[in-house]
C-alpha cells in the first residue's frame, strides 16, 4: 500500500513518503519537538534505510502544504483486516511555523481517519503515546479517542527515559459521532481565521 496513495484536503495534502525525504525527516525527527517520540535514525543515511525498508502493508505520508512544503510526518500501520483494525501513528508536525494558523493537523488526521475508516472500512484504529506527551493526549482525546489502558516503562524515548504509554482506541461509531464533527468544526474555525494565507496557497497551487 506504500507509495499507491495521495490523499488530498482543503489546506494539506498527504503524500506518500519517498527516499528523497530522508534528510528532512531525520532531521525533524532528531529535534528537541520528537523528543516525546520513540528513538530514530540519528543519521540521515539509517534514516533512507529505514524509509527504503517500510512494507507494503503500510501507508507512510509526508504533511504537504498546498505550496508543496513538507511540514509534518503521519502514518497507518498494523493493518489488520480480519480483525478490522489498524494503528495510526508516527504523527509529526515538523515545521510549525509554517502551519500556524492552518488546521494543517486536524485536517491530516481527519484524511487519516476518513482512509482508516471509509476507504478501508475498518471497525477501530489504536495508538499508545508517552505518558507525558499530555499535548498530544489531550488532542487525541479532544478528537474523540477514549484510553483503554497503561503500559508501564513502554517506549524508550528521544530524551533518553524510559515512559509509560497511554493506551488510547477510537471505534468507527465513535468517529463518525464524535470525531469528525469536531475535526470539520476545527477546519470551519481555522478556514474563517486565516482566509488570506489559505487563498494565497491555494492561488499558488493554480
Amino acid at each position: 500500500m506504500t507509495g499507491q496513495l495521495t490523499l488530498r484536503g482543503e489546506f494539506v495534502d498527504l503524500r506518500p513518503l519517498a527516499f528523497a525525504d530522508a534528510a528532512i525527516t531525520c532531521r525533524w525527527r532528531n529535534s528537541t519537538r520528537s523528543s516525546l517520540l520513540s528513538r530514530s535514525a540519528a543519521e540521515c543515511e539509517a534514516q533512507a534505510a529505514w524509509i527504503a525498508s517500510r512494507p507494503a502493508s503500510e501507508f507512510n505520508f509526508i504533511l504537504e502544504l498546498k505550496d508543496g512544503r513538507p511540514v509534518g510526518m503521519l502514518s497507518l500501520v498494523n493493518i489488520d483486516q480480519t480483525h478490522r483494525r489498524a494503528e495510526p501513528g508516527r504523527f509529526l508536525i515538523g515545521d510549525e511555523a509554517a502551519v500556524r494558523g492552518i488546521p494543517a493537523a486536524v485536517e491530516a488526521m481527519k484524511l487519516l481517519y476518513e482512509l482508516a475508516f471509509d476507504r478501508l472500512g475498518l471497525l477501530r484504529i489504536f495508538g499508545t503515546i508517552a505518558a507525558d506527551n499530555n499535548r498530544m493526549i489531550k488532542w487525541q482525546k479532544y478528537l474523540g479517542m477514549r484510553e483503554e489502558g497503561r503500559l508501564r516503562q513502554h517506549y524508550l524515548v528521544g530524551n533518553g527515559t524510559f515512559q509509560d504509554a497511554i493506551v488510547l482506541g477510537l471505534l468507527a461509531d465513535e468517529y463518525r459521532a464524535v470525531a469528525l464533527p469536531r475535526m470539520q468544526a476545527l477546519i470551519t474555525a481555522g478556514r474563517s481565521a486565516a482566509p488570506a494565507r489559505h487563498n494565497e496557497a491555494k492561488a499558488m497551487t493554480c
